[in-house]
């Protein structure tokens, strides 16, 4: 970037991208001082090596393991560093320096792009606001068909119970409305066959009655049958 037109546009703006990275790096590097000094005090701590043979090779070791992370480190260091200069403090195509009559702040770069992304990324966080208010009313509505359902299952469950004590009463009910049921038809039948049995002695005194009858307008049996005076006899030997 020295001696390119990047670099005039930034000192004219009086930034130093340059000495932005170096302090980054620099930062970087004091961070890794301290956190394997601290490592060092620990494993120190930990395994009480502080004041013994061991202390020396503890230290070897720790600036062994810190030599290799700082070899990654310093590679991935110099990759972004690299980036940064080609990428993020590049000068945009078509941009220009403000000239003495304009002031320092009035540029020709088109913002045209920016007041667009502004615009989508604010209507991407009005989207992101509904759907988390949708989302809310989804949750409480779902938490409400879960005590619904509850609540239909408790009922269902007790429906049940009552419905198999009915059922188990009504199959009792049942039972005892047939025992009685063949009670009463077990007298009916006695009844029915001991008025059978009355109407069938009436019937043959009456029979008797008229057979008494006939042969006394007849004088006697001279005028009826064999067969009728023999069932004549029948009945009376039956009385």
């Amino acid at each position: 970037m020295e001696g390119s037109k990047g670099e005039s546009v930034f000192n004219s703006l009086n930034l130093n991208p340059q000495l932005f990275i170096n302090e980054a790096l620099n930062t970087v590097d004091d961070l890794v001082d301290d956190a394997f000094d601290f490592y060092q005090s620990q494993a120190s701590a930990t395994l009480k090596t502080e004041g013994s043979d061991r202390s020396q090779d503890l230290t070897l070791g720790i600036s062994q393991v810190r030599a290799l992370v700082q070899l990654g480190l310093d590679k991935r260091l110099a990759m972004w560093e690299k980036y940064c200069l080609n990428h993020c403090f590049s000068v945009p195509e078509g941009f220009s320096l403000p000239s003495n009559d304009e002031s320092p702040g009035v540029t020709s770069i088109n913002h045209d792009q920016d007041v667009d992304l502004d615009t989508e990324l604010d209507l991407l966080r009005n989207k992101l606001s509904e759907v988390r208010k949708e989302n809310i009313v989804l949750n409480q509505e779902l938490q409400a068909l879960e005590r619904q359902t509850a609540s239909s299952n408790s009922q269902i469950s007790h429906f049940n119970e009552a419905l198999q004590l009915y059922e188990q009463s009504s199959v009792n009910d049942m039972f005892q409305e047939m025992i009685k049921t063949a009670s009463e038809l077990r007298s009916k039948i006695g009844k029915m066959k001991k008025r059978r049995t009355e109407e069938a002695k009436l019937a043959k005194v009456e029979k008797v009655h008229t057979n008494g009858d006939i042969s006394h307008h007849h004088n006697g049996f001279s005028n009826a049958k064999l067969d009728d005076i023999q069932e004549f006899l029948s009945d009376l030997k039956k009385i």
